[in-house]
């Protein structure tokens, strides 16, 4: 059966792009959806041993494409290669331009918004949005009335930390294993997160029960991994392990905190509590979160960062909701 040169499924029949000369599946066959620009950028061609037949018009969007026979086996193929999770990339290594988030590269990323703007603005938009969904998550009046709203912004502001921190993780490694790896807006991303946003105002402005919010309004976008090896796991792994250590160093330090310092020892708990959260959300193995991959490399490791975050979490909430007679963060009476 012939296979589809995008996502490399077998299927009864191909169509034909007359832009890049490959053969897709149904479900790639509009140029956008199997990254037409990639291949017309590198100049690939492909050997044809046969005539294509007359072009059949699906609809407006589609009107580049043919309807085209089966592939001979000596056809060349580009081989598929996959990112770390967050976003696909389809090509190997060897056809990833020297910069493909520079305009010039001609490169169009599905799903990633101002993809060829740059990172720092990218950084800046997702960390205003991550703060954003903190302050209507943390808000409580009652903090307020006793002249401790500041909290509200101090735990907003490790929210981001523990997101930002996850992602530069991913992105270090990438680079320290040389793949090109930049933070990027996610279409799909910034949508939930406005939605969350509206929702949550909405619920403030109301006085309504604290609606649940996600805010994923990014990630970090690397370029060329092809396969569940050690560089894959490691790049994965970094997110969450960075959780782990901004998590296990906020736990000392709120411990170490006089108690005459409360809420401000309980609160910095609170944001290890945040990190060791967000860690093992990430460690579900599921989808485009880490621990889907980690789980596939290296069992053990997965184990040791699941159990690590979640005996943790339960350590630092069970001392936040302590008796005050046994608590590390309440003062004494």
């Amino acid at each position: 059966m012939p296979k589809c040169d995008h996502c490399g499924n077998e299927v009864e029949e191909t169509y034909f792009c007359s832009q890049c000369g490959f053969h897709y599946c149904f479900l790639h066959v509009k140029p956008e959806d199997h990254e037409c620009s990639i291949i017309k950028s590198q100049g690939l061609t492909i050997q044809e041993t046969f005539s294509p037949v007359e072009p059949q018009q699906w609809n407006q969007e589609m009107d580049t494409i043919q309807h085209h026979p089966p592939m001979d086996d000596t056809s060349q193929r580009v081989k598929r290669g996959t990112t770390d999770g967050s976003y696909t990339w389809y090509r190997e290594e060897v056809y990833i331009p020297e910069n493909a988030f520079d305009p010039a590269s001609g490169i169009k990323f599905k799903g990633i918004l101002l993809s060829h703007k740059s990172e720092g603005l990218h950084f800046l938009i997702g960390a205003i949005l991550i703060f954003s969904i903190g302050i209507l998550g943390f808000y409580n009046q009652t903090l307020i009335d006793f002249g401790l709203g500041w909290m509200i912004f101090l735990l907003a502001g490790f929210y981001t930390t523990a997101f930002l921190f996850h992602e530069l993780g991913h992105r270090q490694v990438a680079r320290h294993y040389g793949f090109q790896t930049k933070f990027r807006l996610l279409t799909y991303g910034i949508f939930i997160t406005l939605v969350s946003l509206f929702l949550g105002l909405f619920s403030l402005l109301y006085e309504l029960p604290t609606i649940p919010t996600l805010a994923l309004p990014g990630a970090v976008v690397v370029l060329g991994l092809d396969k569940i090896d050690k560089k894959t796991g490691y790049c994965k792994a970094a997110g969450p392990s960075i959780n782990l250590v901004y998590g296990i160093i906020l736990l000392v330090i709120s411990f170490i905190l006089p108690k005459t310092l409360y809420p401000l020892n309980m609160f910095i708990g609170y944001a290890a509590a945040l990190n060791f959260s967000l860690g093992s959300f990430n460690m579900i193995p599921v989808g485009i979160l880490d621990g889907y991959n980690i789980f596939k490399w290296n069992k053990t490791i997965y184990f040791l960062l699941v159990s690590s975050l979640l005996i943790l979490l339960i350590i630092t909430l069970a001392n936040i909701y302590a008796p005050i007679e046994i608590s590390n963060y309440f003062p004494r009476r």
